[in-house]
């Protein structure tokens, strides 16, 4: 099942979540937090603003962070995926 965004709307795959902290900490359930960077997986043809068209500027396959409480989190499958609006978008990984 694929999730096609219409507007200016970005599919995102969650990264997934540490269990361990660097120093070496094992995380209980509780105390994960959600990453706030995610991989693009569909993008939607974008906004339509005075009649024209505006692209979008992500592309599939970007790492990109993004605002923390930003989207709906959907799930298909075992995948987690968060749709955001393209505004909603802070940064791309390079």
């Amino acid at each position: 099942m694929n999730i096609k965004p219409l507007g200016d709307r970005v599919v995102l795959k969650q990264a997934e979540v540490e269990e361990t902290t660097k120093s070496g900490i094992i995380l209980t359930g509780n105390s994960k937090e959600k990453p706030q960077y995610s991989e693009v997986v569909a993008v939607g043809p974008g906004k339509v603003e005075d009649g024209k068209l505006i692209p979008m500027t992500v592309q599939v396959g970007q790492k990109v962070v993004f605002s923390q409480y930003a989207g709906s989190e959907i799930t298909l499958g075992e995948d987690k995926y968060t749709v955001v609006r393209e505004s909603d978008i802070l940064g791309i990984i390079e």
